[in-house]
This record gives structure tokens, sequence and C-alpha cells, in this order.
């Protein structure tokens, strides 16, 4: 990874989100002068300023570090959830800075490595934070930028020795076409994002321009089912699935008591016996499995050992992504998760997999929609989930980067939820669930509902 030797400061616009923040990581571990702006002060943005970022928030160009106040030595990093009109933008535009989004940033990081790149709709960042694990435990080696916080590293930047390279690559504002993987995974390609691709149609294209971009002698790993056109003349094309068949996939699947997987891996030249993954959810067994065969064949691309018994191990020592299915309380009486799902297909493969770990126990979903356009295209789709719990508690929309749009509410979901619900505010949540009987409860969304999790489990731990 190289940086124009003039450039010895990075300005970051929205240093605070998950991807922005493991590329401001990475500066920081490089030696470089790291500050940024973001709306909010977060948990990761507290880190960073402890790890030696100057962060502020307010946007205000006087806030610009002085050192930082030349184009000529500073770099700008731009998150694509910055408005048009933000001031601080304005300005460096003005003046003349480089400024790169990114994605593009990404890109320029990636020149020279293997890439193992993970796409899709939904299961992205726990495949990729996945075969970032396996490379480390299992391989040795290996760096990733992440969409997510590992528990293993503890971290959303992974820097390890070696040449492989682990990337979430992000369908939204196209940014995974900055992107050219010699490994690359495909895990959905189901719509959304509309408000960026107009239909699902050019959503469906951006996905087949991400494959042709793999390099020569590259793979692509496709989700079985998934339909893109991808020439396979100098290239391999894999598939792959939980248990319904495909070069990669899951045999002699297992639920244990407590709530986890054993299951057989099968490879194109032979298997994995007796995995178990070290989280819950059969949703991720299809997950383990992508991981895998990325891993596979990034060994086939290398002519490095594969090794079966070190990947068993690594699967069995996989913590997981924070507000990924994150476990905080787990009890016959009450069991509370915390999952960042925020498409109806993601909560729909959570609720299910609660049901199959959880049988029989009466399930509340409480959910904040993430933004308005994705309330609007999927409203009936996201009552339809949600009818799947018990009881639902539907939280205000959360805007991110949109402006309202007329009669978009969190109400057209609750209208059509055949299960008892309430629309209440964000901060009364604990407080509801303190007077009321729970069993399993699942909070949902990407938005800031992460904020009131740590208050939601004192609550239900004195039920436990």
């Amino acid at each position: 990874m190289s940086m124009d030797k003039n450039f010895r400061n990075v300005y970051f616009l929205g240093i605070g989100g998950i991807g922005m923040s493991a590329i401001a990581r990475y500066f920081l571990h490089e030696g470089y002068n790291v500050a940024g702006y973001d709306r909010t002060a977060t948990p990761l943005t507290r880190e960073l300023e402890a790890e030696g970022a100057a962060v502020h928030y307010t946007d205000d160009p006087a806030l610009i570090p002085e050192v930082m106040r030349s184009p000529s030595d500073t770099l700008v990093v731009l998150t694509p959830a910055i408005p048009a009109d933000h001031s601080e933008w304005a300005w460096l535009r003005e003046r003349g800075y480089t400024i790169e989004k990114r994605s593009q940033m990404l890109g320029h990081l990636s020149v020279g490595k293997l890439v193992m790149a993970v796409a899709g709709t939904h299961g992205k960042t726990t495949t990729s934070t996945l075969a970032a694990w396996l490379n480390s435990a299992a391989a040795d080696e290996g760096s990733a930028f992440l969409g997510g916080i590992s528990r293993n590293f503890a971290s959303n930047l992974v820097l390890g020795g070696g040449n492989r390279l682990v990337v979430e690559a992000d369908e939204y504002d196209r940014s995974f076409l900055r992107l050219y993987p010699d490994v690359a995974v495909i895990t959905a390609a189901d719509a959304d994002h509309l408000d960026i691709y107009g239909t699902p149609e050019a959503m469906h294209e951006a996905f087949e321009q991400f494959a042709a971009q793999i390099k020569v002698g590259g793979a692509l790993i496709l989700k079985q089912g998934v339909e893109l056109h991808f020439d396979t003349t100098h290239r391999s094309l894999y598939r792959y699935s939980c248990d319904a068949g495909g070069d990669f996939h899951a045999e002699n699947i297992r639920l244990t008591s407590d709530g986890h997987c054993t299951y057989d891996i099968v490879l194109p030249d032979g298997r994995i016996e007796g995995c178990t993954l070290g989280i819950l959810g059969k949703v991720h067994i299809e997950n383990s499995v992508a991981a895998v065969a990325m891993l596979w064949v990034a060994a086939q691309i290398e002519g490095k050992e594969f090794d079966h018994d070190a990947v068993r191990e690594a699967l069995r020592t996989f913590e997981g992504v924070k507000r990924r299915m994150e476990l905080y309380i787990n009890t016959p009486k009450v069991v509370y998760v915390d999952d960042y799902a925020h498409h109806p297909e993601e909560l729909r493969a959570t609720i299910t997999s609660l049901r199959d770990i959880f049988p029989g126990r009466r399930l509340t979903a409480i959910f904040q929609p993430h933004l308005y356009t994705r309330t609007r295209d999927f409203a009936e789709e996201f009552s339809a989930t949600l009818s799947l719990a018990d009881r639902v508690i539907l939280l205000p929309i959360y805007p991110a980067r949109e402006e309202p749009i007329e009669g978009v509410t969190s109400e057209m979901i609750g209208l059509k939820v055949t299960a008892p619900w309430e629309l209440i505010e964000r901060d009364d949540v604990p407080e509801r669930l303190q007077s009321e009987e729970v069993d399993v409860v699942v909070t949902f969304g990407a938005g800031n509902i992460d904020v009131i999790c740590g208050s939601v489990a004192e609550v239900l731990k004195t039920r436990a």
C-alpha cells in the first residue's frame, strides 16, 4: 500500500463511518496526521480520538486543523453520506484539495495485493470478517478493511503479513466498481439502494460489472440461485450455498443444545468434516461456506496449502461481528440479541434463525427503519417479515443522509403488521421493556438504535 509522498496529512469527511474509520486507522498506523469531521460522537469516534485522530462534530471550516490547511500536503477522503451542501466540503473543493471517495481510496490501497472482495446485499460483513479471521488463524497472514467491528480483532482494520487483502465491497453509490479483485464473493443481488440505482435491473447490471472486473486468473464465488452473466474465458466460476448443493456447500447440519451448528463443508476436492461455527444462527453457515471458499480459491491461485484442520479450528474460534446477531443475554428466562439487519430479507434470516435456536419461545422484535427511501420501497416486505414475530415495537425512521419524504413514516410498516405492534421513541424502549413480560428480544437497525443496547441489556438482566 503506497501513498503520494507529498501527503503527510489525511482529513476525513465522515470519519466515524464504519468503512471510513478503518481507512483512518490505517493511516494512523502508517504515521500520518489524521483528523476529520462527523455529525455525532460515537464510541468509534472516541476510539479514533484515543488512537490519535483529531475529530470535531460541527460543520465549520475553521475547525479544520491548522496543519491541514494546505492542499499541497493534505489528502481529503470523503464518504458518500456527506450532503452536497456541506460547508467544509465546499471549502476544501474551492481551495483545490485532492478529494478521494472512500471507495477510490480502497482501490488505491488494494494495488499489488491479492484482493479478496465480498459483495452482496446481505451477509457481506460477516463473510468478509470471517474470511479475514480464516486468513489470520488458518493461514497466518492477511490484512482487511471491514464493514463491522470484528470481535476477534476488536477492530475493523486488520494489518497482517503476506499479500492477501480482504475488503468489503459496498454496492451503495456503486463504490465496489473501484475494486479489481482476484477472488470475489457475491452473496446476494436483491433490490436495494433504489434511491441510487433507480431500478432493480440497474443494480443487477452493477453487480455484473463488478464481476467483470475480476482479474484474469481469478474467480467468482456466486451464491446458488443468483443469476449473473460472467465471462469464464480466463476466470473461474464457483457456486456456493448453505445446503442446496453447488461446488461449496454444507452437509450433515445439526443444531447443538446450546444453539450452535455443527456441519461438514463440501469442497470441489474433498470435505472438511465436523465443523462447528463459533457464532449462533444457521444463516451464518452459508456465510462460513463462502468464506472458506474464498480461502480455498486463494490457496489455489497462490499454490499454497489449504489446511483442513486449521480451517476447522478457526471456524470454531470465530467470535463474530459486533451488531451481527450479537448475543447479550442467553438464559432460560430471557434472551437478548442485537442485529444490524435493515433490509427485509436480513430481518427474515435473523428471525428465522432465532425461531430455530429458541423454538416455542415468544419473540419481541424492535425495529428502527433506516432511510425514508428504503422504508417507502419495501414497506410491505418489512410488514410481512416483522409479522413473523409475536410482538413488534417500531421506532421512528433513522434518516441518515436523507431529507424526510412526505407520507413516509414507520406507520407505513406497522399498519400491515399482523402481530401486535406499537410505535415509540428510541429512548423510551428500555423503560417500556421494564414494565412488560418479555422472553426473546431482538433489536434491529442500521441507524443509532445501538445507543440503547446497553440500557436494554441492563433492564433485561434483572429478569434473567
